[in-house]
């Protein structure tokens, strides 16, 4: 058993507590609050300073991008073909890349949802992972998490260097479009098909691989920072009756009544940064702050290696300066991300049976100067400063 003790608890679970202690066993959390160390237990003091839920980063691509290896390590889009559902993150992930480490030492980020980047119309799938380990199978969370999917620029720009489709946004949506007509079909034929092998479609990776997607078991996570990218993604997930999430949403504050009437979340950012494109020409720290008081649920994302993961606390703050108060800010790195992820009841707040990931940092996370003492994952301390 672990016990940490005299610190400042905040649950990130509608409790804090000034004097407050944590309880872990066999990896999960025993018990929080104001309660006494057990006989035995291995005690960590907490006094003067704060401990909070390890940080959750809603969207990345922690792993697939290696850190200065430049071709051998970039992994994050495969542009040969702008569909590509059937790939999935998993595979393409190097636990052993030091931002791992940075993630989890510097920054306090112990669950992260990692997957393909936006060259794709229809990239492949995210996974969620813890941020330890050496073999990448025993980190899964979730996986797969969703489908990523991409509008705007990127599709774009990526494919009209090939001369291919899609070169226009249209282009994009009528790629779309035509990948979730096939695997409707494909899933009608299945179905009609039963157990008569001779009835059944020929299989298809692709259309397999979007059968979750069809059968709402996960949803499409679509790259759309413009607001007509974002209203064009929700148009068609609307169309086929798909879950979606919006990621990046930049533009997010100019239809933020829209967005909520639409009764989806967000996962905004990378928003530190230079305005790198044209559609960052609305990017603000604001975002947040004007989705969150029209009633959208969101989340902060790093986009690593775009921001070094381990900045995650920053992008908070950074928020916070721009008017998101320090519980929302919190929150949008832990348990709204969690909620986001559909991952609640494992990560994301310090409340009983959950997982025990937890880190102490000598000062609040959002001062500039604040470094993790200890993080702990899965109940093991993997970090001590």
């Amino acid at each position: 058993m672990l016990f940490i003790k005299n610190g400042k608890v905040l649950t990130m679970a509608g409790e804090t507590y000034d004097n407050g202690s944590v309880l872990i066993k066999d990896g999960k959390i025993l018990d929080v609050g104001q309660i006494e160390a057990p006989e035995g237990a291995e005690i960590i003091d907490a006094k003067g300073h704060y401990v909070l839920p390890g940080f959750i980063d809603a969207h990345c691509h922690l792993g697939m991008w290696e850190t200065a290896i430049g071709f051998e390590g970039d992994d994050g889009n495969e542009i040969t073909d702008p569909v590509t559902p059937h790939l999935r993150g998993l595979d393409a992930i190097n636990p052993m890349d030091e931002s791992f480490e940075e993630a989890r030492s510097k920054g306090g980020v112990t669950t992260v949802a990692t997957g393909p980047g936006s060259a794709n119309v229809v990239g492949g799938q995210f996974c969620v992972v813890k941020t330890v380990g050496n073999v990448i199978d025993e980190m899964v969370v979730k996986e797969p998490l969703a489908m990523k999917i991409a509008f705007g620029e990127n599709p774009k720009r990526c494919y009209n260097g090939r001369k291919e489709t899609p070169t226009t946004r249209m282009g994009t949506a009528a790629k779309l479009r035509e990948t979730l007509f096939k695997a409707k079909e494909y899933k009608e034929k299945l179905e009609l098909a039963k157990d008569d092998a001779s009835k059944k479609p020929a299989f298809d990776m692709k259309l397999e691989a979007l059968l979750p997607v069809i059968n709402k078991e996960i949803p499409l996570k679509s790259h759309a920072h413009r607001a007509d990218d974002i209203i064009t993604s929700l148009r068609i997930a609307k169309e086929f009756d798909v879950n979606i999430t919006l990621e990046h949403c930049t533009e997010g504050h100019l239809i933020a009544d829209y967005i909520k009437s639409q009764n989806v979340s967000a996962v905004v950012g990378p928003t530190f940064g230079h305005k790198t494109k044209f559609e960052l020409q609305n990017l603000s720290f604001e975002t947040p702050k004007v989705l969150l008081e029209a009633g959208v649920k969101i989340a902060i994302m790093t986009d690593s290696p775009v921001i070094p993961l381990h900045h995650l606390n920053m992008c908070a703050a950074l928020a916070m300066k721009a008017g998101l108060s320090e519980e929302d800010a919190l929150k949008c790195i832990t348990i709204n991300a969690a909620e986001i992820l559909e991952l609640e009841d494992r990560v994301g707040s310090l409340e009983k049976g959950k997982d025990a990931d937890v880190v102490i940092w000598d000062r609040h996370p959002f001062d500039l100067q604040s470094s993790p003492l200890y993080t702990i994952i899965n109940g093991e301390i993997v970090h001590k400063l």
